[in-house]
């Protein structure tokens, strides 16, 4: 079993260079499906999410062929197959994104449910079902697989009552293709939303709006390949700022999008910490405690659902009272008990989280209980007097590239080792 082991107090300075945006990347990835030919992709984060995205198209049968670590040319000119089944699915989120590519591209798709992380709650892929029955298509459940099939798919009007990331991703792949013009009301504004229209543009599409309330999709009768650089990751960007401030260091952090992470920056000035914005990167300081805030997590341009953990565990040893709020998933605070089991004075009344903040963290045995949640464990065991162990670190892994040797560069006291265990004995190797 693999852990993290941070022995904390250690304060981060130097600089971290930002990798492609893992959001942007699941994305693509699968509308790389829609052009039936060769697409190189530039900037793609080397991390476990990808890698099972590239092997289910592996498996499909596309071929992949690596020009670097982040940098991969994919063929899909010889996939057939409109079928994939949990196996391939169970252990990414994002595999839904195959639903809406499939489709797409065959008018049929038949994918399992997907795995990724579980935040205690329900996590409904309605809208993206009556997004496709809106374009013509014929909706089943099969024992677990969504069955979507239709003679051909026309463009609609779609409405989402509630802004959904993946339902605008998933609609946007299916109706790329479609007769006539598809219409997206409500559509989620994120930066990797924009980034996929670029990338499907790039390919022959014709989709307009992308970052605003209302994308319009003119289908096209082809796609064709080419060659795109992702976006920089505007999550892991944020992680590594919040983490400066928790520690109080001074970390210069580059290839960034400044404007991206404008909600982050505002919540930490805010807090007194100090923020200088570059072209493409971002300087964090701070040498001293800082001061409480309130947070509200909603969809872009507002703060991020996905960095609510990480600002969370920044507020638990800053001075006052701070409430967060995270209306977007249910359940998102459940690694609130890891906090404090550290020492952490946190009180979670429904959907917010009342934070008195504490002078300090105590090192304890933690785990990642989601991908975000172990951003968040992270930070915590860094600033925490003492030694922190974290377990489950393959949530960390799904998303964060070279998160080890980034925070090693930075100062940190980290390793990743591999813990094997008998009937009598725990030995500790270390694992890079």
């Amino acid at each position: 079993m693999e852990k993290f082991i941070i022995n904390g107090g250690k304060q981060l300075h130097g600089e971290v260079e930002i990798s492609g945006a893992k959001n942007a990347a699941v994305a693509v990835i699968p509308a790389t499906i829609l052009a039936g030919d060769i697409c190189r992709i530039e900037n793609i984060p080397d991390i476990r999410d990808v890698q099972v995205m590239l092997k289910i198209l592996s498996d499909m049968g596309a071929v992949i062929h690596r020009i670097n670590k982040n940098t991969l040319e994919i063929d899909t000119r010889y996939i057939s197959s409109y079928v994939i089944p949990y196996e391939m699915t169970k252990y990414s989120r994002s595999s839904y994104y195959l639903l809406g590519a499939l489709l797409g591209r065959y008018n049929h798709a038949k994918v399992a449910m997907p795995g990724g992380c579980n935040f205690g709650g329900v996590r409904p892929i309605d809208f993206h079902l009556k997004g496709f029955a809106k374009l013509g298509a014929e909706i089943t459940n099969d024992n677990g697989m969504i069955n979507a099939q239709a003679d051909h798919l026309t463009g609609g009007v779609i409405y989402f009552d509630k802004v959904s990331v993946g339902a605008t991703v998933n609609i946007m792949l299916a109706a790329v293709k479609a007769d006539g013009l598809t219409i997206i009301e409500n559509a989620a504004k994120e930066p990797h939303i924009v980034d996929l229209a670029n990338f499907l543009n790039l390919m022959g599409a014709n989709v307009r709006g992308a970052g605003t309330d209302v994308i319009r999709i003119k289908g096209v009768s082809s796609l064709h390949g080419c060659s795109y650089s992702i976006i920089p990751d505007q999550i892991e960007a944020g992680t590594y700022m919040v983490a400066a401030a928790a520690v109080k260091g001074d970390i210069l952090i580059k290839n960034v999008i400044p404007k991206h992470l404008e909600s982050i920056t505002a919540k930490l000035r805010e807090c007194g910490v100090s923020v200088i914005e570059y072209d493409d990167s971002i300087r964090v300081t701070s040498n001293s405690r800082c001061g409480q805030c309130k947070v509200t997590a909603m969809p872009h341009p507002g703060f991020p659902t996905d960095m609510q953990p990480q600002m969370t565990t920044f507020l638990a040893t800053c001075s006052g009272t701070s409430i967060v709020t995270d209306g977007v998933w249910d359940n998102r605070f459940r690694y609130v008990d890891q906090l404090i089991s550290m020492g952490a004075s946190i009180q979670i009344e429904g959907k917010a989280a009342i934070i008195t903040g504490v002078p300090k963290l105590h090192g304890a045995p933690i785990r990642a209980d989601d991908l975000r949640a172990g951003a968040a464990m992270l930070i915590a065991g860094m600033c925490a007097e003492g030694t922190t162990v974290i377990e489950n670190i393959y949530h960390i892994e799904r998303g964060y590239e070279r998160v080890t040797e980034k925070l090693t560069a930075l100062g940190a006291d980290i390793k990743k080792v591999d813990v094997c265990e008998d009937d009598n004995s725990k030995s500790v190797s270390d694992a890079g």
